[in-house]
């Protein structure tokens, strides 16, 4: 009897330094293939820039890449995210949703940066630009950074618990996209749209489910359940969301960089046995 087949390590959740990941998006295909993953996404944060970079870079190691990226979303007070995976780069429909929903980041940071100073930490603006390559991208992570490097707190998690989230000092809310847009996009761009990181969302069980609900009924088709903002415990919870809502199941360590990020790439656990991946039927 042969042996069961080994699952597939795809890794279809990380960020280069073309939104708010630390490595060029050559430099992080490389270090998937050196850890062992078979199909990898870069999913940039409504951006599309490194993905012929990292294409090119894919092509070389033989390694199966998945052009994808990861919009912004606000629903019920709070920012999602949804992922698209295998998308076509060249959508001007894409394009252009992406370049509406970048617009704001700028006037976001500057007041930002205003919060902070009036915190007593000045300088935060022009530290934060010190860790952007893309500067229509400039996020909360590349502040979390300018603080760590300042010595104002020991990592970027602290950063984020302190001064970031909301409530606290340096936090501005966004109006990001809605959830129809997103997804619209994506399936203009013949994607598959796929619900980020659920487990990180500040939803009841009853406002989450209604969330799954409507992605749902509006195009999406996957769920993250194996992923790097999960403990082990929600990857049941969210294997059970992806039987109960029928959404096929994706796995992503969202890694952003070394050092930075709690899963290293290709290092999650497999996929629940039964559920259905979401790279199933890709060919």
């Amino acid at each position: 009897m042969n042996a069961a087949r080994a699952p597939l390590n795809a890794d279809l959740h990380s960020h280069s330094n073309r939104s708010d990941g630390t490595l060029e998006p050559a430099a992080l295909v490389r270090r998937a293939h050196e850890q062992g993953v078979q199909m990898l996404a870069l999913t940039d944060h409504d951006e599309l820039g490194g993905l012929c970079e990292a294409a090119a870079q894919a092509a070389r190691l033989g390694l199966r890449f998945v052009p994808g990226v990861e919009i912004s979303v606000s629903w019920g007070g709070e920012t999602v995210h949804v992922v698209g995976l295998g998308i076509d780069p060249h959508c001007a429909e894409l394009a252009e949703g992406l370049a509406r929903t970048r617009a704001g980041r700028d006037e976001r940071a500057r007041e930002m940066a205003a919060q902070l100073a009036a915190a007593g930490i000045p300088g935060a603006y022009e530290g934060a630009c010190r860790h952007v390559a893309n500067p229509q991208l400039i996020s909360r992570t590349h502040f979390a950074r300018f603080l760590v490097e300042e010595g104002v707190c020991r990592n970027v998690g602290e950063v984020f618990e302190r001064y970031l989230s909301e409530g606290r000092p340096g936090y501005v809310a966004h109006r990001w996209a809605t959830l129809a847009q997103a997804i619209g996009w994506i399936r203009a761009a013949g994607g598959t749209a796929v619900l980020a990181h659920p487990g990180r969302y500040r939803l009841g069980r009853t406002a989450l489910h209604a969330m799954i609900e409507e992605f749902r009924a509006l195009g999406g088709e996957a769920i993250e359940v194996v992923c790097g903002s999960h403990s082990p415990w929600q990857y049941d919870e969210f294997a059970r969301c992806a039987r109960a809502f029928r959404l096929r199941a994706s796995r992503g360590s969202d890694f952003h960089g070394p050092g930075e990020s709690r899963i290293e790439l290709g290092a999650l656990p497999p996929l629940p046995h039964d559920l259905i991946p979401v790279w199933q039927d890709w060919h």
